[in-house]
């Protein structure tokens, strides 16, 4: 992460007020906004529909917010009541290609980016990447799918949508709840009042209303191979500890959860592994999210490696959620 960024982020999400420069560019910033959603609403910019129920996840911050679990939850139920799910995305991190791919297997994060192939290994239902979501929608609907579920697409407004949900971070919130540059937001914090799910990652800064989401993983597993390890077995460590995520400290503050000594290694959001973290020089284990290792697991070095996957969970907002997406996208049940 550059000094001027994390310089910013400190003052998104911390008391230090934005500078002055940021300030001033803020206005221009929102107006941007909503002339750009304002010429889709008027059909000044065309936007369609793959003619599939379509399901939007994502945020009003920059950077993650627990997005990807909560797409694989929901791919997930989907296809458990018997539907055929596919998820769509940019590939932000990858090549982003113009027209539609599904990923394969074989594909490389540079290409495919790491959350298309975290998302495809986990759910083993076809994801599409695309810069134009709307035709990666409709090449999905083309292959069979009978719902999209379209990652990080929020402020994508060329594909209409049925059901909106935001992701929020629970220990950040919406920071200091100004637009870009001088705060996290994409958009305005009243944006949050047009959608139909608002969910939040942890305790914390939770709008009222939203449904509660827990990311927790107990198990470790090697990267390229089957073994696979509790948490609570590398106890007490130390161990290394890899990051690349919107939130490093919530990885860290999990495994430490679990008793585990951390040698913290921050990354900035999709950033490469560098070897030289996957080769620390000494015995202790290295441990990463499921992301990085999407990232890193055709290195070599990465085989001595441990991914840690989570899983989302909603307790008693589980049967909530469900009755939404049930109403919302026709269903019997979700």
């Amino acid at each position: 992460m550059s000094a001027l960024a994390k310089r910013l982020s400190s003052t998104w999400y911390g008391a230090e007020p934005p500078p002055a420069w940021a300030r001033a560019l803020e206005p221009l910033y929102r107006a941007l906004v909503t002339a750009r959603r304002q010429a889709y609403r008027r059909g000044w910019r065309v936007s369609g529909h793959p003619g599939r129920p379509v399901v939007i996840v994502g945020n009003l911050t920059v950077g993650g917010a627990g997005k990807t679990p909560l797409v694989i939850w929901l791919v997930r139920a989907l296809a458990g009541i018997g539907l055929a799910p596919a998820v769509v995305s940019r590939g932000y991190g990858g090549a982003e290609p113009r027209r539609p791919h599904r990923v394969a297997a074989d594909d490389v994060a540079s290409f495919s980016g790491d959350e298309p192939l975290l998302i495809a290994a986990a759910t083993g239902r076809p994801v599409w990447i695309c810069r134009d979501r709307l035709a990666a929608a409709r090449a999905a609907v083309a292959a069979g799918a009978d719902v999209i579920v379209a990652d990080d697409g929020l402020q994508h407004y060329r594909l209409r949508r049925d059901l909106e949900i935001v992701v929020i971070d629970g220990a950040r919130g919406l920071g200091n709840a100004r637009c870009l540059p001088a705060g996290p937001l994409r958009e305005p914090a009243a944006r949050l009042a047009e959608v139909d799910i608002v969910v939040c990652n942890g305790e914390g800064r939770c709008p009222p209303g939203a449904l509660n989401m827990t990311l927790a993983g107990i198990e470790a597993a090697r990267i390229g191979g089957t073994e696979r390890r509790r948490l609570a077995s590398f106890a007490p460590g130390p161990v290394h500890a890899i990051a690349g995520i919107g939130h490093p400290e919530r990885f860290f503050g999990m495994l430490e959860g679990h008793g585990l000594e951390v040698i913290a290694h921050p990354l900035a959001d999709h950033a490469p592994v560098p070897r030289t973290l996957l080769e620390p020089g000494d015995d202790r284990p290295v441990l990463m999210t499921a992301k990085d290792a999407a990232r890193c697991a055709r290195e070599p070095s990465a085989a001595a490696c441990w991914q840690v996957p989570v899983e989302a969970s909603f307790g008693s907002d589980e049967a909530r959620l469900r009755e939404i997406l049930a109403e919302r996208l026709g269903l019997r049940e979700a």
